[in-house]
């Protein structure tokens, strides 16, 4: 994917594991480093405004919350490109919880990798990082960057409350962080096994009473989406041939998407096989 044609921006990397208090010092950490915006967790900040993007902590299912951080989604993907292209910006930070996050987001995002990473080791004491992930152990808070009233837009969670920057500013929402509590907790990796898709289908194809056997099942992944095609044999009953298409199709794509998060590009059914009572 070739590069936004930015050759004056510059892009830093802010990275530590969950949980370790990134967030609560992006500002503090941005400010010192002159940064123009900040990209966390799907969302471009300005001095505690959402300049752009959506909050992947307002997503209900943890999944679409990985894929909204990552700009997974093309909608959302372009609107930010859209801006930045506007925006042109002389320096961004990137946060995230590994290098390797980092350049993922650059690439969505088509900026140059992260020429300078600080880790949160650097702007944080050993003390501090344990208070934090105590914090989000225990309560499941996370802190946002930005004001209550810009995260009170488009937050599925609950605001807890916010906290004040340590550094004075004449604008009210510069340095303002907001704690919220997602609907959700993350801690680590995720990683969704093909069989775990494959059991989601053939579980919802054999609910069917009209579905005799399943001959075969077939899953393709692309990189925004998943493709599932599916051979059954089935029974006469009060469904025609064509509603057993239809049924099926409908569930499978309501019960992957709901189960993994992931968007569902097409469900193929075929009825190979007819068996007599």
């Amino acid at each position: 994917m070739p590069s936004i044609d930015l050759p004056k921006t510059r892009v830093i990397a802010f990275v530590g594991p969950a949980g370790t208090g990134k967030s609560q010092r992006a500002q503090v950490v941005a400010l010192e480093n002159e940064v123009d915006y900040i990209i966390d967790d799907g969302l471009v900040i300005a001095k505690g405004r959402i300049m752009a993007g959506k909050s992947a902590k307002a997503e209900k299912n943890l999944v679409r919350a990985i894929r909204r951080a990552l700009f997974q989604f093309p909608d959302h993907r372009k609107a930010v490109l859209s801006f930045l292209d506007k925006k042109r910006p002389r320096k961004l930070m990137i946060i995230a919880t590994s290098i390797s996050m980092a350049e993922k987001i650059s690439r969505a995002l088509r900026l140059p990798y992260p020429e300078m990473i600080i880790d949160i080791t650097e702007v944080a004491s050993p003390e501090e990082i344990i208070k934090a992930r105590r914090e989000r152990h225990e309560k499941g808070q996370h802190v946002i960057p930005a004001s209550r009233t810009q995260i009170r837009k488009n937050f599925a969670g609950k605001l807890v409350g916010h906290l004040r920057g340590l550094f004075k500013s004449v604008d009210r929402e510069d340095g303002e962080r907001t704690i919220v509590r997602p609907p959700f907790s993350f801690y680590g990796e995720l990683s969704i096994e093909s069989s775990a898709v494959l059991d989601i289908v053939r579980h919802v194809l054999k609910s069917n009473p009209q579905v005799a056997s399943i001959k075969d099942v077939r899953v393709r992944y692309r990189e925004e989406a998943v493709s599932i095609e599916a051979s059954l044999q089935v029974l006469p009953g009060k469904m025609d041939f064509r509603q057993i298409g239809l049924v099926n199709q409908k569930r499978v794509a309501s019960a992957v998407s709901y189960f993994t998060g992931m968007d569902v590009e097409e469900v193929d059914i075929h009825i190979v096989e007819v068996r007599l009572r």
